[in-house]
């Protein structure tokens, strides 16, 4: 190789790295509390105005809050009534625009300079547990099992937050030390309009992917002016599947750093954490869906080792990469695969 492409090459690579990292000096830090006049209930539309708008590289703070009715928190008994947030309370009095599905989602959130095209690149800072109750609810017509478990089932859930446990059964707890954002997303193309927030798609949406917690960086492609991120579905705990239809669902506060990608592409969610590249596939069909992951697969590791051909790239997929079946009572169901960084030794 010639040693002066080499050294042009280094000094591009530092460039870029250098470039894309927002200016600290500019960053700034922004609250916003799940409210009637900072949430969406139930839908997704490129028509919602913004409740913020933000510079890429600033940091949003979110406050998230559980889609469960209150009243029924307090008739529980499982915390004291106090214990229920007057936010919490003021959205389920005071919002009454509502979509065909439950979630309450907090923004959306313009990102100035971001266009279609663009991938918004959402760093997901951290995720803290936002309060000591949470609660599991089975609907037979959306969970796995419908025929088995034919009634409306809740169950409210005490959480030790000191110890980041749940004792959700008599002689059995769950540790809640990895919570997050079951859906996070940017608004869906104009054209499609108001859709709902269950399914999950190329907006993102409703992952419920509980590798996507602090830590891990999650990368969407833009569709809309400011892409409009909105996140919630909070979740202490959820396994993979969500098979009964929902986790623990509890309120959460999330800090998130969007930054404007110029420089990627994507036509589906990608995602990353420390350890492993993230890819996703989505489908209302489970058996398409694993197709769409294992083509993702393909496409980016050809695309960031472009020595490596697809039947190559196949082959890892095989041999290296595990696919995990995301969630079942969406819909559109989940798959994403898990690319470990540390097979590629000469990255």
């Amino acid at each position: 190789m010639n040693p002066r492409f080499t050294r042009l090459t280094a000094v591009a690579l530092v460039w870029w790295a250098v470039s894309s990292i927002p200016d600290a000096a500019a960053q700034q830090t922004h609250e916003l509390r799940a409210g009637p006049t900072t949430v969406h209930i139930g839908h997704f539309n490129a028509a919602i105005k913004p409740a913020l708008s933000v510079k890429s590289g600033d940091i949003v703070v979110i406050d998230g809050v559980t889609h469960v009715d209150p009243a029924l928190i307090e008739r529980s008994g499982v915390v004291p009534a106090t214990d229920i947030p007057e936010n919490h309370r003021a959205i389920y009095r005071e919002v009454k625009d509502r979509g065909p599905s439950v979630h309450i989602l907090v923004g959306p959130i313009h990102v100035d300079g971001a266009d279609p095209g663009d991938v918004l690149e959402v760093r997901i800072l951290g995720v803290e547990l936002g309060s000591n109750y949470g609660f599991n609810s089975q609907f037979p017509y959306r969970a796995t099992l419908p025929d088995e478990f034919t009634q409306v089932w809740y169950r409210f859930i005490r959480i030790d937050r000191e110890k980041k446990t749940a004792k959700v059964a008599d002689g059995v707890v769950v540790p809640v030390d990895r919570p997050f954002f079951g859906t996070m997303g940017v608004a869906p193309p104009a054209q499609m309009g108001r859709i709902s927030s269950g399914p999950p798609g190329i907006h993102a949406g409703n992952l419920d992917n509980k590798d996507l917690g602090a830590g891990a960086t999650l990368y969407l492609p833009v569709h809309v002016p400011g892409a409009l991120f909105s996140a919630g579905d909070p979740h202490a705990a959820q396994g993979h599947g969500e098979v009964d239809l929902t986790a623990i669902e509890t309120n959460l506060r999330g800090r998130f750093q969007l930054v404007v990608r110029k420089d990627m592409k994507l036509r589906w969610p990608r995602a990353e954490t420390a350890s492993h590249w993230i890819v996703m596939g989505l489908h209302e069909n489970l058996e398409e869906a694993m197709k769409i992951a294992v083509r993702e697969t393909i496409d980016f590791i050809t695309q960031r080792f472009p020595h490596l051909s697809r039947q190559e790239a196949y082959m890892i997929a095989s041999v290296a990469v595990d696919y995990h079946v995301t969630q079942v009572v969406d819909g559109t169901k989940g798959i994403h695969g898990m690319i470990p960084k540390s097979i590629f030794v000469a990255r």
